[in-house]
């Protein structure tokens, strides 16, 4: 069985999946019948069969309706995602995986490799089915670093896979079908962009469950959550700025861009969390730093819930996310005017040695400057301090109760007891703290604060797939090299000829390898008789497969021929005018408007593997194919990069 890959875990999770799995058909099954009644409804002229139709589609729509409400609750299981640790972390969002349909790649591959390369098709049967295997796999990828390596694995064979058999204008016949990962609405494609995408969207889905399931009340789980919802942001974005016209609203760029938000916010959140663990308690630069950490945070969940917001993501981002959000931006807000009030009223009164620094720092700390006396008096004086920070206090409880609010408006946010608990607990420190600075005896009207400029020691980074950490072979190899044997280039059916050595050898000049090309056909010479041209490859001699031979292996197979002579198979590519094929493939490309398109995808292809990326015809590429040889066998002085035989 695959490694990474995690088909029979019967954990909560993969039930989910399965769960989610099977609502996906029951929604793909009733799309079906709301397509058949619409087009009914169209078609008749009928008043009765009208009516009847009309019922039969409100019937349809509702139980959508009530198909995707139920798809929502189990988007927002989020707890299933979470770690098993006892210290209470506030729950963070994950995605769930795209599922995709099963596909059968039989029959179109072996149709497309005897036709187009000439081989027989069954003799791949072991290559299509192991690249059938891997698709299989990468459906059910464990939740772990194995399972990111085996999606980046199919991922990368993707590449290699698009340019043995997918053609700009010609499709190979199969469709991809993925659905939504958070509406369950099925989609289909031919274009193989949509099927990386797909991929690379899991990559990313991947990535948040990794992030989401780490304990977070350790220095090292913080760490690899930061790390995860940065993977998890770039690879949301290198989707967003590399794929275009998705068919599915998941890939749209409104909402890749609200995910990538959605993690850049969930690695704010983290770094705020990793500054608790590691600050000073009643150092007064530390708290204040905290403070202006948790108002960060609530500036990037701010920015998340507004885009979450939007007419065109509204509808479609679960509600409970929607209000998480919003929970959170609030409740980091009454933290921020929380650790203000710590700051001032916990952390010993500055002594002369420490006031420039509390001072400098304090100057950038409001928004707006709090009234009141100057910032030199307030930090020295102990009541000034506690009336301020009896404000921020006032301030913060005012917040959390707001979050609370928020958090109540949602039905399925009420069942998850996690985000309660730290909703509470954090009001009631806050209001533990007030009563015990509250004087009895406080006369004046406690003052608004002013709020707390955001402020971060550490920037979330958006870090894009770093696709060559996972090496992969060419599971079709055996085509041959991809600098001739691609889907893009023709040539003519093999030739097979019978070739005799004269007393100035061959006769024809040879330069590169895999495959070897004959660069030039002596007049008169036994390789001008026996009928080769300048611009055959060879790709066999004497029964054995040279096209991935080196130019060395050629020659020494050529050597050992004797007086019988030697059988030699070539091929010439068809138009080999020169690099012309590789204009038209660019003009084809950028027209396939309305499939989901790859282009700048397709010119980052070259990162992946520059040996098998070479997309001109070879030979107008000199410096690639300058190996030279110089055997015993006769031949005349001929260019710097090929030698004679």
């Amino acid at each position: 069985s695959q490694q990474g890959c995690d088909p029979f875990a019967q954990t909560q999770r993969s039930k989910l999946q399965h769960r989610r799995a099977r609502i996906n058909q029951q929604i793909n099954k009733e799309m079906r019948m709301r397509a058949g009644a619409e087009n009914l409804f169209r078609a008749t002229s009928n008043h009765k069969v009208k009516e009847t139709v009309a019922l039969e589609l409100s019937y349809v729509n509702s139980n959508l309706q009530l198909l995707k409400e139920e798809l929502e609750e189990l988007n927002s299981s989020v707890d299933v995602y979470q770690n098993d640790s006892e210290s209470i972390s506030v729950p963070m969002i994950p995605l769930g995986l795209k599922e995709t349909k099963e596909l059968d790649l039989l029959v179109p591959l072996k149709d497309f490799i005897s036709e187009h390369y000439g081989e027989e098709g069954v003799l791949f049967e072991k290559e299509i089915k192991e690249f059938m295997e891997l698709r299989q796999a990468m459906r059910t990828p464990s939740r772990n670093e194995a399972g990111l390596e085996l999606l980046m694995e199919y991922y990368n064979q993707l590449y290699f896979f698009d340019s043995r058999f997918f053609l700009p204008n010609k499709s190979l016949g199969v469709f991809f079908h993925w659905y939504d990962s958070l509406t369950g609405v099925p989609s289909h494609q031919r274009a193989l962009a949509f099927e990386k995408g797909s991929v690379l969207f899991n990559i990313g889905a991947l990535h948040t469950q990794i992030g989401a399931r780490q304990d977070r009340a350790s220095l090292p789980g913080l760490n690899q959550a930061i790390d995860a919802f940065q993977e998890a942001a770039g690879a949301f974005n290198y989707l967003k700025e590399n794929f275009s016209n998705a068919p599915s609203l998941d890939m749209s760029a409104a909402s890749l861009n609200m995910l990538v938000r959605l993690m850049v916010a969930q690695v704010q959140e983290c770094v705020f969390e990793k500054m608790t663990l590691l600050s000073a308690q009643h150092d007064f630069l530390a708290r204040l730093q905290l403070a202006q950490e948790a108002a960060r945070v609530t500036d990037v969940y701010s920015l998340v819930h507004q885009t979450m917001t939007q007419a065109h993501v509204k509808d479609y981002v679960p509600f409970s996310w929607t209000t998480m959000v919003h929970v959170k931006s609030e409740h980091f807000k009454a933290l921020s005017h929380y650790f203000a009030a710590i700051a001032l009223c916990d952390c010993p009164v500055a002594s002369d040695a420490e006031l420039p620094e509390q001072e400098k720092a304090f100057i950038q700390f409001h928004v707006t400057m709090p009234e009141g006396p100057s910032l030199r008096l307030l930090l020295q004086d102990a009541e000034e301090r506690r009336k301020l920070g009896k404000a921020h206090l006032k301030k913060a409880i005012m917040k959390h109760e707001e979050a609370m609010r928020i958090h109540g408006l949602c039905k399925i946010l009420r069942k998850m007891d996690i985000l309660q608990e730290v909703l509470s607990f954090a009001h009631k420190r806050s209001l533990s703290k007030y009563s015990e600075i509250d004087h009895e005896e406080d006369f004046f009207e406690t003052g608004d604060a002013p709020d707390i400029h955001p402020k971060t020691h550490q920037k979330p980074e958006i870090k894009s797939p770093n696709f060559s950490q996972v090496k992969v072979t060419d599971i079709f190899h055996r085509l041959g090299p991809l600098s001739v044997f691609s889907a893009k280039n023709k040539w003519y059916p093999a030739r097979r000829v019978h070739l005799m050595r004269g007393e100035n050898g061959f006769g024809f000049t040879l330069r590169g390898d895999s495959p070897v090309l004959i660069a030039g056909v002596i007049p008169g010479g036994c390789a001008a008789e026996a009928g080769l041209k300048e611009g055959d490859y060879i790709i066999s001699v004497n029964g054995k497969d040279c096209k991935w031979s080196k130019h060395a292996e050629v020659v020494q197979l050529l050597k050992s021929t004797g007086e019988e002579g030697v059988e030699i198979l070539v091929i010439t590519l068809q138009g080999s005018e020169g690099p012309k094929a590789a204009d038209k493939k660019a003009t084809a490309m950028s027209s396939g408007t309305g499939l989901l398109k790859s282009n700048k995808e397709n010119s980052r292809k070259s990162l992946m593997n520059s040996k098998s990326a070479s997309t001109l015809l070879v030979w107008s590429k000199k410096s690639k194919r300058s190996k030279k040889s110089t055997y015993g066998i006769p031949f005349s002085s001929v260019g710097d990069n090929e030698a004679m035989y």
